[in-house]
C-alpha cells in the first residue's frame, strides 16, 4: 500500500476509465495488482504456523500449507495478469482498494479457521479473521488454552499484520484521501520543511522496521518475565498491534503476574503513539516525542482516567492502593488503546469505572499508531475550534485562529473532523439498532456496536464482556459487527464514501 501512487480525480481520469449510463467505470487492474501482491505476502505468513504445527506434530500443518498454496496461487495469478498495468491509483481507486484489501485478505485468512480442527463455518471464520486484521480482538473461539500452536500463532500474526497495515495506511493513504482531518499529518510528513524521509515508500519501510524491532524487544521481555516462547511471541505481536488476541480464554488474567501486566501495559502505550515520531526520535529529534501535543493529551488522559478509577476501586471496592492501581492502569490502557486485554472483569467495578471505560472506548490512541477509536487529535481539534468560537462570541471584532501543534488549523480540517464525528455517531446508532433488530438486548447491542467500531474487542455485560465471548451471537449480528469493525478501522469515511452515488458517477 505504501508504494502506490495516488492521482487526484480532479485531474484527467486515467485512460482506462469509461462512462456507462452516467456512471464512471473504475479500472480495477491496479487495484487487483496490489491485492495480488498482498495475497502473496499473506500466503508467506501462512507458512509460519504451518511450520510450527509440523514441528509440534499437529496435523493442521497440512491445512495451513494448502491455504498458503491457494492464497499464493490466487495472488500470483493477479500479479501476472495485471503487472504490466502498474499501480498508479486515482483517489476513487484508492478508496475502493483500501476497503477491498481488508475484505479480500480476511476471506483468505479465514481458510485455516474453516478447515482446521476448529471447523468454523464461514461466518465465524470471517468474523475471526476480520477481528484479527482490524485488531479488534473480539473472538468466537472457545477453549483457546487447548488449541494447537499453529492456530494460536495465526491469530497473533493476523493482528500483527493488521497493526502494521494500519500504520502504513495512516502514513501513505489516509492523509492523501483527506479522511477525517488526516490531511494534517500529510503536511507534517511530506512538506519540505518537515519531512522525515524523502519518499512515502521509505517512510513505510522505516515504520515497518521499527514495528518489527519493537515487537522483538517485547517478545524477549515477556519471555524473560515467565511466558513460554510461543506465548511471548503471540502476546508481543498482539500487544504492539493493540489487538488483544490472547492464547487463553481468560486473557492476561491467565498469568496473574504483575510484571507481565506492566510489560504489556508499556507495550500498549507504545503502540498508541504515532510511529512517525519514533522515526524522528531515531534521527536525533529527541524533543519530537514529548513536545507533540497529541502525545501529551494521550498520556495525560490515560493518567487522569487511571487515577480516578484507582481511587474508586480503593474507596468503593476496598482494594489495596497498589492492587487498585495495578488493575486500573492495565484496564484503562487496554480499553483506550483498543487492545482489549483483560486482567480482571472490569464490568463488575461499579457505575463510574464502567462508564469511564465505555467512553474511553471511543477515544482511542494517536493518529499514525496501531491504536483504534476516534483518535485523540480529533478531540483536540474540536476543542481548539470550539475555544476559538467562544472567544469570537465574547469578542466579535477579535481574530481568533485555532492552532494544533503550532500549526494553524485550516477550516477544511475542522469541517472534516466535525463531519467525521457526525458520520461516526450516525453509523454507531444504526449499527446498535441493527443489532437490536437481530435479537440482541440493549446493553449487548450498544456496547457491541461501540467495541466493534472502536475496534476494542470485549464489550460489557455477561454475553460479550471480558469474561464472555461472541460465539453465541446470531450470524446476522456477527456480520453486522464485522462490518462495524471494518468501518471503524478504516476511519468510517473510507467505507461510507463507497455508498455515495457521486463516488460511482466520478
Amino acid at each position: 500500500m505504501g508504494n502506490s501512487h495516488l492521482k487526484d480525480d480532479s485531474s484527467n481520469q486515467i485512460h482506462d476509465d469509461s462512462t456507462v449510463y452516467g456512471l464512471t467505470m473504475i479500472d480495477f487492474r491496479p487495484i487487483l495488482l496490489v491485492i495480488g501482491v498482498l495475497l502473496l505476502a499473506l500466503a508467506a505468513a501462512m507458512c509460519i504456523p504451518s511450520a510450527v504445527d509440523w514441528f509440534s506434530g499437529n496435523p493442521d500443518w497440512i491445512v495451513f500449507a494448502v491455504a498458503a498454496g491457494t492464497t499464493g496461487f490466487s495472488g500470483m495469478t493477479l500479479v501476472l495478469a495485471f503487472r504490466a498495468h502498474g499501480a498508479v491509483l486515482s483517489i476513487r481507486q484508492s478508496f475502493l482498494m483500501t476497503v477491498l484489501i481488508w475484505i479480500v485478505l480476511s476471506v483468505f485468512a479465514s481458510l485455516p479457521f474453516m478447515f482446521s480442527e476448529l471447523s468454523l463455518n464461514f461466518t465465524d471464520a470471517f468474523f475471526e479473521s476480520m477481528s484479527g486484521f482490524t485488531t479488534t480482538g473480539s473472538t468466537v473461539i472457545t477453549h483457546l488454552d487447548s488449541l494447537p500452536p499453529g492456530l494460536l500463532l495465526w491469530r497473533g500474526i493476523l493482528q500483527w499484520l493488521g497493526g502494521l497495515g494500519i500504520i502504513v495506511m495512516a502514513i501513505s493513504i489516509l492523509p492523501a484521501l483527506r479522511v477525517g482531518g488526516m490531511q494534517m499529518f500529510r503536511i507534517e510528513a511530506f512538506e519540505t520543511g518537515g519531512k522525515v524521509l524523502p519518499r512515502v515508500a521509505q517512510i513505510s519501510a522505516a515504520a515497518t522496521l521499527i514495528f518489527i524491532v519493537i515487537t522483538f524487544v517485547w517478545a524477549i521481555a515477556l519471555w524473560l518475565a515467565g511466558m513460554s516462547g510461543l506465548e511471548a511471541v503471540i502476546h508481543s505481536m498482539t500487544t504492539i498491534a493493540t489487538g488483544g488476541y490472547s492464547s487463553s480464554d481468560t486473557s492476561i488474567a491467565h498469568f496473574d503476574d504483575a510484571l507481565i501486566e506492566m510489560i504489556i501495559t508499556a507495550g500498549m502505550v507504545v503502540g498508541g503513539v504515532p510511529f512517525l515520531l519514533y522515526m524522528k526520535l531515531l534521527r536525533g529529534d529527541v524533543r519530537a516525542l514529548y513536545k507533540d501535543s497529541q502525545v501529551q493529551a494521550y498520556l495525560s488522559l490515560l493518567l487522569v482516567a487511571t487515577l480516578i478509577i484507582a481511587g474508586w476501586l480503593f474507596v468503593e471496592e476496598s482494594m489495596m492502593p497498589l492492587q487498585a492501581l495495578r488493575y486500573s492502569v492495565f484496564s484503562t490502557v487496554s480499553i483506550m488503546t483498543g487492545t482489549g486485554y483483560a486482567s480482571i472483569d472490569y464490568s463488575l467495578w461499579g457505575p463510574l469505572p464502567v462508564g469511564m471505560l465505555f467512553f474511553l472506548t471511543f477515544v482511542g490512541g494517536c493518529a499514525g499508531s496501531t491504536a483504534c477509536g476516534i483518535k485523540v487529535f480529533r478531540f483536540q481539534i474540536l476543542f481548539f475550534a470550539a475555544k476559538a468560537q467562544i472567544n469570537r462570541l465574547l469578542q466579535p471584532h477579535g481574530v481568533f485562529v485555532p492552532y494544533y501543534n503550532g500549526r494553524r488549523i485550516p477550516e477544511e480540517v475542522i469541517t472534516s473532523v466535525m463531519s467525521f464525528f457526525f458520520i461516526f455517531g450516525m453509523v454507531f446508532v444504526l449499527l446498535s439498532l441493527g443489532l437490536n433488530v437481530v435479537g440482541l438486548d440493549f446493553i449487548t447491542a450498544i456496547t457491541g456496536a461501540a467495541t466493534s467500531m472502536a475496534n476494542v474487542g470485549p464489550g460489557f455485560g455477561a454475553i460479550i464482556g471480558p469474561a464472555g465471548n461472541f460465539q453465541s451471537l446470531p450470524d446476522a449480528a456477527k456480520w453486522l459487527l464485522a462490518a462495524g469493525m471494518l468501518t471503524g478501522r478504516l476511519e468510517v469515511f473510507t467505507v461510507i464514501v463507497l455508498f455515495s452515488r457521486s463516488f460511482w458517477r466520478g
